[in-house]
């Protein structure tokens, strides 16, 4: 897919900064930075060049997300060169960051809006759905099936075969062991509810 020489990074903090740097190293020769508070607003009458949405929040990313698709803008997807990413790994082609040495492995499918994070791995089969974070060095194991904007924390991981409800968290350092059948909070070895632990 060819790309313009320009390309929007919608989100000015430290993720717009890490989203520019991917962005440059695949041949972008200017990042314009976007953001509602300061600088550059975006606008429906701005030049169609290429934009990222560069929020970390997932409901805000696909607040967003949407309004830009809505006004008529390619968003594109910014996939590291470092990333290792199967062949037979599916990857919707719209907002989906892999940032470096982050692994997706066989038949894997990562939805739009999706951010995978700096060596986080992402094993055979996997399924992450629309709008979640995979956070710094998160590890999924075979066929884990993440449901809508959920979180992974850093350093967090998942057994084989299970699944995370939509909108559910799992804390840094995590290890979970069982399914999440509902969205919350989940902490520690093996995760359980925040709510259980207080």
């Amino acid at each position: 897919m060819e790309r313009t020489k320009k390309i929007y990074i919608y989100g000015a903090g430290g993720h717009g900064l890490v989203c520019a740097d991917v962005a440059k190293s695949l041949g972008y020769e200017e990042c314009i930075f976007l953001d509602d508070n300061k600088g550059v607003k975006f606008s429906k009458d701005l030049p169609k060049w290429d934009i990222f949405v560069a929020i970390g929040d997932n409901s805000i990313r696909e607040k967003v997300f949407n309004t830009i698709k809505e006004n008529g803008f390619k968003i594109v997807n910014l996939i590291h060169p470092s990333a290792i990413v199967s062949p037979s790994a599916f990857l919707e082609e719209s907002g989906i960051l892999i940032m470096p040495c982050v692994v997706v492995n066989a038949k894997a499918f990562i939805a739009k809006g999706v951010i995978l994070n700096t060596s986080c791995v992402v094993e055979h089969e996997c399924k992450i759905d629309t709008f979640s974070h995979i956070s710094v060095g998160a590890k999924m194991a075979g066929n884990v099936k993440i449901g809508k904007k959920c979180f992974m924390g850093i350093n967090s991981c998942i057994l084989p075969n299970l699944t995370m409800a939509d909108n559910s968290i799992l804390g840094a350092g995590a290890v979970l062991t069982r399914d999440i059948t509902e969205k919350g909070t989940y902490i520690g070895v093996p995760a359980r509810s925040i709510k259980d632990k207080l």
